[in-house]
């Protein structure tokens, strides 16, 4: 819908706050949405940056923050792309697996798409997807005791490492913070990287779940490559560089493809 007339300034806290649903957005998109030139639309994003509001990226903005934003604000973000993630992955985890999920949204939208499999049993750090998936009676649940990450929702640290340590699972699921262009894996505290480590080496298979906005996401603590995973799941097609990468070592790229309109697992 155009929104036409709006002063800059109205302009600028309009999009500010579209920032908080989504992690990146397009000056074309934000130049047809308000009826203005792509010229008006950088010079609010130029105000917006110049007061720490937004961050430039190639094609438009995305949100400024070098930390992770909440585990709430981060539910409502990019959403039909998580259940595109979770609808292939749920294709590729047999009935009775072994599955250990790490922290974020989108492991837990993943799992939400499994609640139609029987017998999982499932290893998490994850307090919402532990809840969630504790009330099928199909599914059996072991999850990591400690100190609760108030704003995450999750146990990382020594407690949670423990948990992943002592389960041989069949597949491992995690997102990460950032993609960097090289295919390096970014999080945003080290004890998010070590989780993910243990549970690497802890299970026979390993899917990356990540929506298309990770790829340059600003996030700083490294961890590990892209190609040292079984699969990545994606809603959009990556980059033609990580492609590369990901065929040389011979990591699958599975396809999300959209879901139906009529698909219940659809926001």
């Amino acid at each position: 819908m155009n929104i036409p007339g709006v002063a800059s300034q109205a302009r600028q806290a309009m999009i500010a706050e579209m920032l908080r649903t989504r992690d990146f957005l397009r000056v074309d998109e934000l130049a047809v949405q308000f009826d203005v030139t792509t010229q008006t639309i950088r010079r609010d994003i130029n105000g917006l940056c110049e007061q720490g509001v937004a961050r430039r990226r190639h094609g438009g903005i995305t949100c400024p923050f070098s930390t992770n934003m909440s585990f709430r604000d981060r539910q409502v973000m990019n959403g039909t792309a998580k259940r595109q993630i979770g609808a292939a992955v749920s294709r590729h985890v047999p009935d009775g697996a072994c599955v250990s999920f790490g922290i974020g949204t989108t492991p837990q939208i993943v799992a939400e798409c499994l609640s139609g499999h029987r017998g999982l049993k499932i290893v998490t750090n994850n307090l919402p997807l532990a809840l969630a998936a504790a009330q099928n009676p199909e599914f059996e649940v072991a999850i990591a005791g400690g100190t609760v990450r108030t704003g995450d929702l999750d146990v990382c640290g020594p407690a949670g490492e423990e948990l992943f340590g002592a389960y041989h699972v069949d597949i491992a699921i995690f997102g990460v913070g950032g993609v960097d262009e090289d295919g390096l894996l970014l999080d945003y505290s080290r004890e998010e990287v070590r989780i993910r480590e243990v549970m690497m080496r802890n299970a026979r298979r390993s899917f990356l779940v990540l929506d298309s906005s990770k790829f340059g996401r600003p996030a700083h603590v490294r961890g590990g490559r892209i190609e040292d995973v079984s699969a990545v799941f994606c809603d959009a097609e990556l980059p033609p560089a990580i492609q590369d990468r990901l065929a040389q070592s011979g990591t699958a790229i599975a396809p999300c493809p959209p879901l139906p309109t009529s698909d219940p697992a659809r926001p």
